[in-house]
């Protein structure tokens, strides 16, 4: 079965990434927001579940501030009722959601200060995940970072600097191939070097190619060996170029088209694909309506 879904923000509903500026970022406010965000996430996966979707990636800004040292509030605990009542919805309905930590967020840095920082960010990102009771099949999506002139440098620098994250976040990782520094053929190794699951970004992949030899199903094939039963199903990313912009800038919406070639490629496999467009829930709704063999009942 192949499962569609879309990233943080649904078009139609309230933000369930409400923050602050950190001037303002009091520990009332904090946590006034993060009930906010919380209530609004819960509207958001009610509005998926009736429509069928059941991928959804949580924002990183759903606990404002939640790595910074500003936000010192056990906010798992004082907000244990609502992640609760959100796991169990999640559960109940078989979603699947994860987390895509922001840009700054590189564990391969050679700035020690912000390896320091990026451990603190995935730390908060298993420690939510973790607030909903949710297993390791709930995934935190992270690439591989900067090259810094030296790519193979870079890769031991990440696989040393895992080894520095507490099990909770090593359980949840999944490495994923980018636009620029990083290819699919390199995340494989490092993915397969550290036992981890990688996710193949389709449109990255396009952009910075590698394993042209093998061909798409061939390298979807080698990827899933990265993925064990407690990963749950294989994950991928898919989206589409914006025309007149740089290269790597995610389009609007989904080219159908374009998709429908893909999927007739892949539709016999058991794949969860989440798109990485502007027009977020829309085009999960455009490609149920025109393949309809996409849509599923939860």
């Amino acid at each position: 079965m192949i499962r569609l879904g879309y990233a943080c923000i649904n078009t139609q509903l309230p933000s369930a990434s409400r923050t602050c500026r950190l001037k303002n970022a009091s520990e009332e406010n904090i946590l006034s927001l993060s009930r906010q965000n919380l209530s609004a996430l819960k509207q958001i996966l009610l509005w998926n579940r009736d429509k069928g979707i059941g991928l959804f990636r949580i924002s990183s800004d759903t606990i404002p501030f939640g790595s910074h040292p500003v936000n010192r509030l056990p906010w798992w605990q004082l907000l244990k009722t609502e992640s609760s009542e959100l796991g169990r919805l999640i559960a109940k309905f078989k979603m699947r959601v994860s987390m895509h930590p922001a840009q700054f967020t590189v564990l391969n840095s050679i700035r020690e200060s912000v390896v320091a920082a990026s451990i603190a960010e995935l730390e908060y990102h298993a420690r939510l995940l973790d607030a909903f009771s949710l297993d390791a099949a709930h995934k935190i999506i992270l690439h591989l970072g900067g090259t810094y002139g030296d790519k193979k440098n870079g890769m031991k620098r990440f696989v040393r600097n895992f080894e520095k994250l507490p099990l909770p976040v090593q359980k949840r990782l999944a490495i994923e191939n980018d636009e620029k520094n990083y290819t699919a053929a390199d995340t494989l190794t490092v993915a397969k070097e550290l036992q981890v699951p990688m996710i193949l970004d389709v449109f990255h992949h396009r952009c910075n190619p590698s394993l042209q030899k093998l061909g798409l199903l061939r390298i979807l094939e080698s990827i899933a060996l990265t993925w064990q039963p407690q990963d749950g199903p294989q994950k991928i990313h898919y989206s589409d170029q914006k025309k007149e912009r740089p290269v790597g800038s995610h389009s609007e919406n989904i080219d159908v088209d374009g998709f429908k070639r893909f999927y007739r490629r892949i539709r016999h496999l058991p794949l969860d694909i989440m798109l990485e467009v502007k027009n977020k829930e829309q085009s999960v709704l455009e490609l149920y309506r025109r393949i309809p063999s996409l849509q599923i009942k939860l």
